[in-house]
Formats: C-alpha cells, sequence, structure tokens
C-alpha cells in the first residue's frame, strides 16, 4: 500500500494548466503522487454574488466529481491530497467529509462557502483583494480549525496582484509553502 493519489479540483473558470494547480501538481508529481484531474463539465454562469447559484455550481460539480472518484480506491492508498482552487475547494472538502477519506488538503483561495465542508486538516491560500471572499471571513474560519493561512497582500483570486514581478516572487512562495505541506514538514 505505497500508493499515493493527488487529486487535483479546479475552479470555474480556473482550470489545471493555470499557475497555482499546475505548479501545485508538479510538486505532487515529484513526490511521486499520481495525478487525477476532475472536470466539472458545464456549470451555472453567473455564480458571483448569488449563493443560489453558487449553491447549484456546487451540487453539479460534487455530482461530476461523485461520478469520476466513485471507482478509485482511496483506502488502497497510503497518502491521498486533495489539491483544489475556488469552487473546487468547496468540492474536495465535501467529497472528503461524505466519503470518509482522510485526504491532506491543499485549499487555493477557498470561497466563504467551502467552509461549510472545511475541516481541519489542509492549508489556506487567501489574496486580501479576493473579491469572492473576506479576508476576515477566511482568517476566523482557519483560525476556528486551526488552519495554516497563507495571505498574499492586495492578491485577487488568483492570487494575482497585476505587477508580473510581484506576482512570480509571490507564486514561488506559495509553492514553497505547498511544497511544505506537501512533504509533510508543515
Amino acid at each position: 500500500m505505497d500508493k499515493k493519489l493527488a487529486v487535483i479540483f479546479p475552479g470555474v473558470g480556473y482550470h489545471t494548466d493555470k499557475p497555482l494547480l499546475y505548479y501545485g501538481k508538479k510538486l505532487a508529481a515529484a513526490r511521486g503522487y499520481e495525478i487525477l484531474e476532475v472536470s466539472y463539465g458545464e456549470l451555472p454562469s453567473g455564480i458571483k454574488g448569488s449563493r443560489e447559484k453558487m449553491l447549484e455550481a456546487f451540487e453539479a460539480a460534487s455530482d461530476c466529481v461523485a461520478g469520476q472518484l466513485c471507482q478509485v480506491d482511496f483506502a488502497g492508498c497510503e497518502d491521498v491530497l486533495f489539491i483544489s482552487k475556488s469552487i473546487g475547494t468547496a468540492v474536495a472538502a465535501a467529497f472528503a467529509l461524505h466519503n470518509h477519506i482522510s485526504a491532506r488538503q491543499v485549499y487555493y483561495t477557498p470561497v466563504e462557502e467551502s467552509f461549510m465542508a472545511i475541516g481541519e486538516e489542509g492549508i489556506v491560500f487567501h489574496g486580501t483583494s479576493d473579491p469572492w471572499a473576506r479576508t476576515e471571513i477566511i482568517e476566523e474560519e482557519c483560525r476556528k480549525r486551526h488552519l495554516p493561512l497563507y495571505e498574499t497582500a492586495g492578491a485577487n483570486h488568483s492570487l494575482e496582484t497585476g505587477n508580473v514581478q510581484k506576482d512570480l516572487k509571490n507564486l514561488a512562495e506559495i509553492m514553497r509553502q505547498t511544497e511544505r505541506y506537501i512533504a509533510g514538514i508543515l
């Protein structure tokens, strides 16, 4: 039972070839994890600012993921790692919770609603100018769960500030913390 599995949960418009997930999965692969990427199919549009549409998107994404992962033998894995972004953080947390999977979690820019499912295992990354999640809510929810929280000052929902050099430096630090978590140092 030495199989290590990393499942990648994208955001709505943030696919697995975008920087956070691309490099996150590269780090996991470098540590010997088999990589499995999920997709959600067609999701409702106009979810920003609409709790109803967000819930509808979450449910649709969760249904797609359940179908894609139903044959995976998580119990046969030595280590399960979920790397997720945005709405994918809610999908990953809920999937682990409902299926009793002891997955370690990397949460990139969770939306506030994600904390309805996020437990006490994982690491959280948040931009302080993220229009999808208020910093004070993210800080409070992480504090309640004793989750390490890494904030990027002035960064948006993609953890970018608009300054390319600053963004590259920030990305390097985010990946350094991600790698430490994957390695079990954090």
